[in-house]
Formats: structure tokens, C-alpha cells, sequence
């Protein structure tokens, strides 16, 4: 059975899918302001962006600068802009395509997963402060809600395979 959505401006009544794109937009902005004062264990004048094509890299493996753009929904040149940094700070190196050796791919260093595992950690200590005094039972239907949010989330917008 398919799921209708609501339109929100029939009715005065608080919709649920309006109720969670206003939490949703309030989460990113307390996120973006809470980043600077934990994401902080690296060369100074890495941007968010930096960060997050590392995570990419430690998470999934070496890979091609357009695939990282796929990744994180950004434009190549902002992509390789971002990469330039990281090799100039020794967190990212790059190497031939083992497919394709005119192409390049980058790896995460020694150093780049050391500077991820670090702000993991920072990250992760904030987070269980955040929540010490959350009743056990809400941790975890917070975090196993939050995987079902993300998984339907990544299943809708996942890149089609073009044949």
C-alpha cells in the first residue's frame, strides 16, 4: 500500500512530516554550531568539508575524486580543492588507479586516521555527555530510530546504476 503524503496547508492540524523537517533543519544548524567547538584536532584551516571527504576515505576506502564528489553531494572542483589541502597537511596521499593508472585515487594516511580516530573520539565524548542522563531505554530508541530514518533516507536518494 502506498503512502500518501499530506499536504500541510489543508488543515491546522501539526504535520508530521512539517513537524520533522522543522527538527531536522534545527538539528543540522545546532550540529554546524556544536562542530567547531568539538572538531578541532587537526591542521588548523581544514574546513567541515575536509573533514568529511576523510571520513569518506577512512570509512570506505581509497577513492577517485568524482566518486567522493558523489558521495558528498559536491561539485569535483570543490572535491579537489578540499583533497589539495588535505595532501599539503600529510592527512590524505594520492596514487595511481590500480583499474586505470592514468586516473588517481586517494587514501587516507597514517595521519589522516589518526586525526579521524581523534576527532571520533572528541565527537563521541560529547555525544555521551549529551545523553548520560537519558534513560537507557531512550538511548536506544533514539539511536535505532535515527538508523531507520538514515537507511530509508539513503535507500530513496542512492545513486541509480546507469547500464
Amino acid at each position: 500500500m502506498a503512502v500518501v503524503a499530506r499536504d500541510p496547508s489543508a488543515t491546522t492540524e501539526p504535520d508530521p512530516a512539517d513537524r520533522l523537517g522543522s527538527l531536522l533543519v534545527r538539528l543540522l544548524r545546532a550540529v554546524g554550531r556544536v562542530k567547531h567547538r568539538v572538531v578541532k584536532n587537526g591542521p588548523d584551516g581544514l574546513e567541515q568539508l575536509a573533514y568529511a571527504v576523510l571520513f569518506c576515505l577512512v570509512h570506505d576506502g581509497p577513492q577517485r575524486t568524482g566518486k567522493l564528489a558523489e558521495l558528498l553531494h559536491a561539485e569535483i572542483s570543490t572535491i579537489s580543492r578540499q583533497t589539495r589541502t588535505l595532501v599539503a597537511h600529510g592527512l590524505v596521499a594520492r596514487g595511481a588507479d590500480p583499474i586505470d593508472g592514468r586516473a588517481c585515487v586517494l587514501t587516507a594516511t597514517a595521519e589522516g586516521e589518526r586525526v579521524f580516530a581523534e576527532n571520533r573520539r572528541l565527537r563521541n565524548l560529547f555525544l555521551a555527555g549529551l545523553l548520560a542522563d537519558w534513560p537507557e531505554h531512550d538511548r536506544s530508541t533514539l539511536i535505532g530510530l535515527l538508523e531507520r530514518l538514515v537507511h530509508d533516507i539513503e535507500k530513496t536518494t542512492a545513486p541509480t546504476e546507469s547500464k
